[in-house]
């Protein structure tokens, strides 16, 4: 059966779920889920010797649902203690709910192979877990879910924690956690909190414990069960690096060189606008052309969102964004920001893009630059699948900060190495066509023929336009076409959009 954008949904996937209909074809009144709690006495003590203990008193069983962020990113040492510790114990048949995964928890391949792990729901895929994943480790299609997705999913009770596991800068012994004030700081931890909320079961662990009160906390000690002190929560060096750099990519920079004039004469470039850009090449380069029309205009920004960088911060502490909304940080810059800059705000990722609560803040979003693996002629975005077809991205909060943003631009090469990045269609839909506004490349710009406004307002900028299929050719003409990439039928992911419905499928490669 066919999804609303053309995508073939296999009926034994679809086993009552809804089909992708549109961006808010979902839309109507929800039900929140509900933690189980044990009260704790005064005098009790949350604080356990080991891991082990921390399983057998959270009660964790056969065919439960275990939980874990993603801020320690490729530095992450919790998921893969845990998940070794729970398999010394004899426990299988578990659904492991991360809000990420990548090539640092390659051990789980082996927890899956013997049944520990037997169902996964993710935002991200990378590394060889990834690689095996997509030639049909698991029985179970992994399910991949944005981070506004997971956020709406743990709300709404389609994923119910059973017990989440929850890495911590620091915490004091009854449960008062941070990304920050460690020895492996991580500054924001927006993914774990809604997992600290919703949890049947909450175990901190931490490598620095720390006086009573650690406040300001992420995690508030009423929703904490247990506290497990270990020698080493991960490596710092993979969890946030010493600066985020500008590319000197001349291709990249002309990109983004074209994307500041997008956005500039856009209509939505003016005091007391929004903004989200990205935090590798292209997008992060877009906030420096950003940054001197900002000066030149006298313009300032409402606020800053998403994942933060030291150029974001910069431009908070210049005093050109008044208000930093943050779900992780990706370097030390943005880490200290946190605890030293007044509006710089922790926010969880229920708050940043669920899209079923009562108003998210990129509902309030302006613009954001998002960048891509490949965009087809009906501007549909894959960053999920590389050109092999084998699993290598993440969803993250792609087609959140789309759907909300009044201006959504995807900056991306027009071919990377020798494989087109504008194609007839794209290997896995993560954001719709229908959310994006101009895709652009080192060669200029294309607007989606929905945005007859902006094609109208373009008219007479000294940016190159073309049509999405003229950038479609350009590319061929430098690469050719390549081949049709060959796939089985066995489906090992579901792609779910924002609001739970299916719109795509990754299959097996051959």
């Amino acid at each position: 059966m066919k999804n609303s954008i053309g995508r073939e949904i296999p009926e034994e996937i679809i086993n009552g779920r809804a089909l992708y209909g549109g961006e808010f074809a979902l839309n109507e009144e929800v039900a929140k889920a509900a933690p189980k709690v044990k009260p704790v006495k005064p005098n009790e003590s949350k604080l356990l010797n080991s891991i082990e203990e921390a399983i057998i008193k959270t009660g964790l069983k056969d065919g439960m649902t275990i939980s874990f962020h993603h801020h320690f990113r490729e530095g992450d040492y919790v998921l893969n203690m845990v998940v070794d510790a729970i398999a010394k114990l004899g426990i299988k048949n578990l659904t492991l709910a991360s809000s990420s995964l990548s090539n640092v928890h390659r051990p789980l391949i082996e927890h899956i192979k013997n049944g520990v792990i037997t169902k996964i729901t993710t935002s991200g895929l990378r590394g060889g877990l990834a690689e095996e994943i997509s030639n049909g480790l698991m029985e179970e299609p992994v399910i991949i879910r944005s981070h506004g997705g997971r956020a709406r999913a743990i709300e709404a009770g389609d994923i119910k924690i059973d017990v989440a596991f929850l890495g911590a800068s620091s915490s004091d012994e009854y449960g008062n956690a941070s990304g920050s004030r460690g020895t492996a700081n991580c500054g924001s931890l927006g993914y774990a909190k809604i997992d600290a909320e919703y949890a049947d079961k909450v175990v901190i662990i931490t490598d620095c414990l720390v006086d009573f009160p650690n406040m300001p906390a992420s995690i508030l000690q009423n929703n904490v069960d247990y506290v497990v002190k270990v020698d080493k929560i991960g490596n710092p060096s993979g969890i946030a690096s010493g600066a985020t750099r500008y590319t000197k990519n001349p291709k990249e920079l002309l990109i983004a060189e074209y994307a500041s004039k997008a956005i500039v004469e856009s209509g939505y470039f003016k005091d007391g606008f929004s903004f989200q850009t990205g935090t590798g090449g292209a997008s992060l380069a877009v906030s420096r052309f950003l940054r001197d029309e900002m000066i030149k205009k006298g313009i300032k920004a409402s606020f800053a969102l998403g994942g933060i960088t030291k150029p974001m911060v910069e431009m908070y502490e210049e005093g050109l964004i008044k208000n930093i909304f943050d779900v992780q940080d990706f370097d030390l810059d943005a880490v200290a920001s946190i605890g030293k800059n007044p509006r710089h705000y922790e926010i969880d990722s229920s708050f940043y893009t669920n899209p079923h609560n009562k108003g998210c803040i990129a509902n309030k979003l302006d613009v954001v630059v998002l960048s891509a693996l490949e965009v087809d002629t009906d501007f549909n975005v894959n960053v999920m699948t590389g050109s092999d077809g084998v699993l290598r991205g993440a969803s993250g909060g792609h087609c959140d900060t789309a759907a909300c943003a009044k201006l959504t631009i995807i900056v991306t090469p027009l071919v990377r190495g020798r494989i087109p990045c504008i194609v007839d269609s794209v290997n896995t839909v993560i954001t719709p066509g229908e959310s994006i506004d101009i895709v652009v490349t080192e060669l200029g710009i294309a607007i989606n023929p929905r945005r007859a406004d902006l094609i109208e307002r373009f008219k007479d900028v000294d940016i190159p336009a073309y049509t999405i299929e003229e950038l479609r050719k350009k590319a061929e003409s430098i690469v050719g076409i390549p081949d049709k990439i060959e796939y089985d039928d066995k489906v090992v992911a579901i792609v779910e959009y924002r609001d739970g419905s299916i719109i795509d499928v990754v299959r097996k490669v051959k």
